[in-house]
């Protein structure tokens, strides 16, 4: 059947960016509908910023996603180097450090097999160098690198490739309804405040703390899993670090906070509390604000107060239904779909900043079998990326 796209992607996040580039690249029509005025103002602007493995995963087990996000860091750092930086990071191991410094050490020797990016340890003589770093009971600083990225730009630059590679986006539209069939979905949505209709091989919902309900919106409605949003906080205060990154544990609960330059101030992040409202209402609390505070506070000699955060900001992310504390669970990316009901919708949730692509790429192995052969085949693991 003839239609007006192969795919309709919802939301311009960016996964919803990483999945028009990778059917893009493939020759496939594709549409990607964005509510906001601009791709990835939202929660893919609301990241801690980093591109990188995600060190404190293998504690869980989750080798294959360090490996996974650590290749795709290679890909960046590669593709697009006015984007994605390589920076070092320092982790503080003190006599009460949950952690030892033996695990650490291990962490590390995995972490670097992976990266392929040698860790050291920082000689005593030069902690005084340290931004101000609290040595009292300090036992040991490792250094390791990693890398930093602007969120939102490289999103905008995922974008702006899949729209040199034929993709259109639409922004400032709200998507109202899809009527599905076997063959095809029917698309209606509001574009500038004018009603618009499109057909459609498939639907591809990115939209982030949105997704359940798009799919309230689409016909026969698909099932959707029970998730949970997970609020991350992050406040930006007067200062400056000029070795780093620093990779803390906050003493509060054990978890991995991390504090960083940012713009010529200091960023510090990510807090994750359940959030029960809609995505629209998300506000900083008090609560994450001084947790964050306190974290620093505990780690530099340069004690920070209210008065010296310049910024806060709050995003959401997805993480299945469960039990026990939200820094433990799994990261995976799941691609849910509902083949009985609506075989023309898949929904993609969760997704980390840096596996991106591979996860587009996933999505596309999957979502095959559903579409006509693709009419060309561009490597998206080389493809440049600018500003």
């Amino acid at each position: 059947m003839v239609t007006d796209y192969d795919l309709l992607i919802i939301g311009a996040g960016i996964h919803g960016a990483a999945c028009a580039q990778a059917a893009s690249a493939k020759g496939y029509k594709v549409l990607v509908l964005e509510q906001f005025e601009k791709p990835g103002l939202v929660t893919s602007s609301k990241s801690s910023k980093l591109i990188h493995g995600g060190l404190r995963y293998l504690e869980s087990g989750q080798f294959k996603l360090v490996r996974e996000c650590l290749e795709e860091r290679h890909y960046l750092l590669k593709n697009a180097p006015a984007l994605v930086k390589l920076v070092p990071f320092h982790i503080p191991v003190y006599k009460n450090t949950f952690r030892s410094a033996l695990i650490i050490r291990i962490g590390l020797i995995i972490y670097s097999l992976f990266s392929r990016k040698s860790f050291s340890s920082v000689p005593k003589r030069k902690w005084k160098d340290l931004d101000g770093l609290n040595t009292k009971n300090l036992k040991t600083v490792f250094k390791y690198y990693d890398a930093q990225t602007d969120d939102q730009k490289l999103t905008a630059a995922v974008m702006s490739s899949a729209e040199k590679l034929g993709a259109v986006l639409h922004t400032n539209t709200t998507f109202d309804k899809a009527d599905c069939t076997n063959d095809v979905c029917t698309v209606d949505f509001t574009q500038n405040k004018t009603l618009k209709s499109i057909t459609t091989k498939l639907i591809i919902n990115t939209a982030g703390p949105w997704v359940n309900p798009v799919l309230k919106k689409i016909h026969p409605q698909p099932e959707a899993l029970d998730i949970e949003l997970v609020l991350g906080t992050h406040i930006i205060i007067n200062g400056q670090l000029t070795r780093g990154i620093y990779y803390l544990e906050a003493p509060q609960d054990q978890r991995a906070v991390f504090a960083m330059p940012w713009k010529n101030k200091i960023m510090i992040g990510t807090t994750e509390t359940l959030y029960n409202d809609t995505p629209e209402k998300v506000t900083s609390p008090e609560a994450d604000i001084n947790y964050l505070l306190d974290v620093y506070n505990t780690y530099f000699s340069q004690k920070k107060s209210i008065s010296d955060i310049e910024e806060s900001f709050s995003g959401l992310r997805i993480l299945p239904k469960a039990t026990g504390s939200a820094f433990s669970r799994p990261r995976d990316t799941i691609i849910h779909h509902d083949i009985t009901k609506t075989p023309r919708v898949f929904t993609l949730y969760g997704g980390k900043l840096t596996a991106h692509r591979a996860t587009a790429e996933q999505l596309m192995k999957t979502i095959q079998p559903f579409i006509p052969a693709a009419t060309r085949d561009i490597d998206t693991r080389k493809i440049k990326l600018t500003d």
